[in-house]
């Protein structure tokens, strides 16, 4: 199945999917558009492009963290023809909207002749461009709950080795809620992708976090925590141990920011 085509186009050029038919669900009007429920659950359709999420109002007003995120995908012809869907369903973990899909525990909507699924994107990923998607099946939407986004404040974070046409040598997503008396972590969420061979969530930092005082300490404890969790690989963009450092330093400067933005 293609939408946009930037992934898949140029797996077919390098051989990789050679002699494969393919399937264009392009310019289908109900997989595109962002609309918001009356119960708060913004919904993101499957082919909608990373450039109509980046400046979308509600994008903006409930999760601009994702919004940042895809706005820092490829280059502006990139973003104008790449869907949130293809990013997802191409399984790799450097994709800039994954680690802020699973911080905001999106939900996975996925059609076929059998019936509607719907995925956890925590369950969506099973290996290195693999996920759980049948053959027969497509993604037609993105649900986030209210609950996943009312009250944070959220950071996405991409290091590579160009400001920009860059695939990250590490993508972090932090999300925090604060306490009524603004100086302790009431939830946090700390995502990181290509930090292991699918994007991931270190939750035992962010159980730990909880109730902690948001000072420098806080930023310190979950570094720490952070690289005891992840597991990247060594590659040709960076080794094993830079990456461990990426961990580290993104996850303070993205935990600060998402700090500030929840006020």
């Amino acid at each position: 199945i293609i939408s946009g085509g930037s992934d898949v186009l140029i797996q077919c050029r390098e051989g990789r999917l050679a002699g494969c038919s393919l399937v264009s669900i392009h310019g289908i009007p109900e997989l595109m558009g962002i609309e918001q429920a009356a119960d708060g659950t913004v919904t993101i359709r499957a082919a909608t492009s990373f450039s109509h999420i980046a400046n979308h109002e509600i994008i903006r007003r409930t999760v601009p963290m994702l919004g940042d995120a895809v706005d820092q995908v490829g280059g502006p012809q990139i973003r104008n023809i790449g869907t949130i869907g293809g990013n997802v369903c191409n399984g790799v973990t450097s994709a800039d909207s994954a680690s802020s899909l699973w911080a905001l525990n999106a939900t996975l909507e996925l059609h076929s002749a059998s019936g509607v699924r719907q995925v956890p994107i925590r369950d969506f990923y099973t290996g290195a461009g693999k996920t759980v998607r049948r053959r027969d099946e497509v993604l037609v939407a993105l649900h986030i709950q209210k609950k996943d986004y009312d009250g944070f404040g959220g950071c996405y974070l991409k290091y590579g080795k160009r400001n920009a046409m860059e695939i990250a040598t590490l993508g972090c997503a932090a999300m925090v809620r604060l306490t009524e008396d603004r100086r302790h972590v009431a939830d946090l969420r700390l995502a990181y992708g290509v930090a292991g061979p699918t994007p991931l969530r270190c939750v035992n930092t962010e159980d730990a976090a909880r109730g902690m005082k948001t000072d420098e300490a806080l930023l310190l404890h979950v570094a720490a925590g952070a690289v005891a969790e992840v597991n990247p690989r060594t590659s040709w963009r960076a080794s094993k141990e830079f990456r461990l450092q990426l961990v580290s330093e993104l996850a303070k400067r993205a935990v600060r920011q998402a700090t500030l933005n929840a006020g």
